[in-house]
């Protein structure tokens, strides 16, 4: 059975593999054995943490293939974003200047550096073994996340966004990076990248303009890619435009990727997720093959897998045993669901 559970130190060689694996743009898995210690401590401390409020809590997940003991993938929720460190984006909006001399009309976007997002929740980290790309365990890691939005909303902030990687060419290079970002950092994109994973965000407080800068002066081949998603990030776009999410007109400063947002009352998930007492174990051939995502709640041993229940005429909720032992539960604890 697939289960996606908390992360745990005992995984950090698996995750390096992974982050090699991911190639540049996922400033979140960078291929640093320290950035993977503290976010993996980072993780362990906000999952056991008493907490009603966003404040930089880190909650990093893993998707395990129980057979093989393998990993396969990552998913994660960073619930206050910009609190510790600015959280940059550009901003894209769009300046009028008319001459009635000239009888002239001028419509320029402009990228302006803001932190708009300070305190938002985010979503990120989302990665699946192409071996694995199948029997919709895509689909389950991203809409795992929000499952975990409706059990426990109290941790996270309303706003909820997702930072998509940047278009790239087939050799890993960025053109909104190279027209811009190099001007002034001098750095290749992969250097940039991985110094704001492992160092941080000090570096584009110190070097980045403050000032607007003008879309129309740069080259065509930047231009053409703001807000143009990774050809490898298309999928997950397409499932979080399923779920309420829409581009914002906020861009990365680094690839020029689009930033999607919804709040969270909006999810599809939330919306759909329901909570019922668990109260008979089942043969695990009674079942019908109709997939529900389903938590355990438990937020210490928090655990999902997807797989057949049966919604009892009492309001009450039965599975397997193979799922009661995936998720670790028993008859009489409360589960969460979504179809």
């Amino acid at each position: 059975m697939i289960v996606i559970r908390r992360a745990r130190h005992t995984d950090l060689n698996c995750l390096m593999g992974i982050s090699t694996a991911t190639g540049s743009g996922m400033s979140s898995m960078p291929t640093s054995l320290t950035s993977w210690e503290n976010k993996l401590q980072k993780s362990e401390e906000s999952f056991a943490l008493e907490t009603t409020h966003a404040n930089g809590e880190i909650y990093f997940m893993v998707m395990e293939d129980t057979a093989s003991r393998k990993l396969v993938g990552t998913t994660a929720i960073y619930a206050g974003v910009g609190l510790d460190q600015p959280f940059y984006s550009y901003r894209v909006s769009t300046l009028i200047s008319i001459s009635k001399e000239l009888e002239k009309k001028n419509k320029l976007e402009v990228l302006h550096l803001v932190n708009d997002f300070t305190g938002s929740t985010e979503i990120g980290s989302l990665y699946l073994d192409p071996d694995y790309r199948k029997d919709r365990n895509g689909r389950f890691l991203s809409r795992c996340r929000f499952l975990m939005l409706a059990d426990f909303p109290e941790r996270f902030d309303e706003t909820i966004i997702a930072e998509m990687r940047g278009w790239q060419d087939k050799e890993g290079h960025s053109p909104f990076w190279e027209q811009l970002g190099r001007k002034f950092f001098g750095l290749g994109f992969e250097n940039a990248d991985f110094m704001s994973a492992v160092k941080g965000n000090q570096f584009i407080t110190d070097l980045m303009p403050r000032h607007p800068i003008y879309v129309d002066l740069l080259p065509d081949e930047a231009r053409n890619v703001i807000g143009v998603p990774h050809e490898a990030s298309y999928p997950a776009m397409r499932l979080l435009e399923k779920e309420g999410f829409r581009k914002s007109g906020y861009v990365d400063i680094f690839d020029g990727g689009p930033t999607v947002q919804c709040q969270m009352r909006n999810i599809a998930t939330v919306q759909k997720s329901e909570r019922r007492v668990l109260s008979e174990i089942l043969a695990n051939d009674s079942l019908s093959d109709d997939p529900y995502m389903i938590s355990n709640t438990d937020l210490k041993n928090y655990r999902f897998v997807c797989t057949p229940l049966v919604l009892a005429e009492d309001g009450t909720v039965h599975i397997t045993q193979e799922t009661a032992e995936t998720l670790q539960v028993e008859p009489g604890q409360t589960i969460s669901f979504a179809k």
